[in-house]
């Protein structure tokens, strides 16, 4: 494997796993260039990732990630990828100030919470469904996948219905590594206007949701900064239904390439969340974990990441490692999905994990149920893939439905 880092264009967009075999036979981690320019080093293996994803040496603090993207920036004359604005939230925080903000938010995310939300999901799953044609085609992304996470995710929060469109539109330019550095700016700038207004308008008249808590907690001491506030919603909302839009349409589409395993299902319901597990193994929603960087010389797997570099962790690549899970590029909704890294690991591991399976499983649940039929209206080579490294997700899953 040449040390030359790797030009990650349209091809590992629409396809990272023939490049992750790759790497996971040949190198341990691997120097390479995501499609805006960043040179990052990735981590494929499964027990490397696992390990980095709690390794203390690999840092996530905004600041300096700011620092070192406009470094490379300067070096290669090219726009900063990385900055201020939506950086500095709790994904992009080490302790101690991580563990505060985490605290402050897993208390909206509790087990006892989530279910207490069911029924209310059910509720807009099934009115959804619906609306669809009981014998005609439909994009499920349009039809369920986006609707259902950001109706249940700005309920939480309290964003107006009226607005959620326009927040769609944003977190997906700010989330493609395709568009513009101009479309990029007009997107953040939007987005932090929007929020900034949002959160004047709960401290003028809170109500019983997540970010007038928010702006409670910080008014009674609790140290959340202005900037703080900001972009902990911003990555509550877009965590909160980014990763659930790509859950439902790439593990509806898993189910439809494997008819053996759909059926498995539709005889059993019993086997649900344990699909869901495998759904997230086998193509989970995001690609690559959030930024990490080196303040020192880290080894990894034997590789010597030098001093203020950035480090992806391959979360696609790592669930799809057969060290760890054998015929590992097959589905198999039967199979243990122990400890698979979708999800993350260590002190950063997502705080929403018990809200996005219970909406799996009410989505799936309800979906399966309605339409035992489905297949999938395309052949699944004209389908495409997200322009994005960070998320993994289609852009449309036209199914036919009867």
């Amino acid at each position: 494997m040449t040390t030359e880092p790797i030009h990650l264009g349209e091809e590992f967009l629409q396809d990272p796993h023939q490049l992750y075999t790759r790497l996971r036979a040949d190198v341990a981690v691997a120097p390479a260039l995501l499609p805006h320019g960043l040179r990052v080093w990735i981590v494929s293996r499964y027990d490397d990732a696992k390990a980095a994803l709690a390794d203390p040496r690999l840092l996530k603090n905004s600041v300096r990630q700011q620092e070192l993207s406009a470094r490379q920036a300067a070096e290669t004359n090219s726009v900063p990828v990385i900055t201020e604005f939506l950086n500095s939230h709790m994904l992009n925080t080490d302790p101690p100030d991580h563990t505060r903000l985490r605290e402050l938010v897993n208390k909206a995310f509790t087990s006892r919470r989530v279910a207490g939300l069911r029924p209310r999901m059910a509720e807009i799953a099934g009115r959804l469904l619906d609306a669809m044609p009981s014998d005609g085609v439909v994009d499920l992304l349009e039809a369920l996948a986006y609707p259902l996470p950001i109706t249940v995710i700005c309920e939480l929060l309290g964003v107006p219905e009226g607005d959620r469109s326009d927040f769609r539109a944003w977190s997906a330019t700010l989330l493609n590594t395709g568009v513009s550095d101009a479309d990029l700016a007009a997107a953040s700038t939007a987005m932090v206007s929007y929020i900034d207004d949002l959160v004047a308008a709960k401290e003028k008249a809170p109500g019983e949701d997540l970010i007038s808590a928010l702006v409670e907690a910080r008014e009674s001491g609790d140290r959340l900064s202005s900037g703080e506030l900001r972009a902990m919603v911003f990555v509550l909302l877009v965590g909160g239904h980014e990763t659930m839009v790509n859950l439902i349409g790439n593990g509806t589409l898993a189910l439809l390439n494997n008819p053996a395993q759909l059926a498995a299902l539709r005889a059993d319901p019993s086997l649900l969340p344990a699909a869901i597990e495998e759904f997230l193994r086998y193509e989970g929603p995001v690609n690559f974990a959030t930024f990490r960087f080196t303040d020192e010389e880290v080894t990894i797997g034997g590789v010597t990441v030098p001093e203020g570099e950035f480090v992806v962790i391959a979360l696609a690549s790592a669930n799809r490692d057969a060290a760890r899970f054998p015929d590992a590029d097959s589905v198999d909704i039967g199979r243990s999905t122990a400890r698979h890294l979708a999800f993350g690991h260590g002190v950063h591991y997502c705080v929403g994990a018990h809200l996005a399976r219970a909406q799996a499983e009410v989505a799936f649940g309800q979906l399966i149920a309605r339409f035992p039929s489905m297949t999938l209206a395309v052949d699944p080579a004209e389908l495409t893939w997200r322009h994005s490294t960070l998320m993994r997700g289609l852009e449309s899953l036209p199914i036919r439905l009867g």
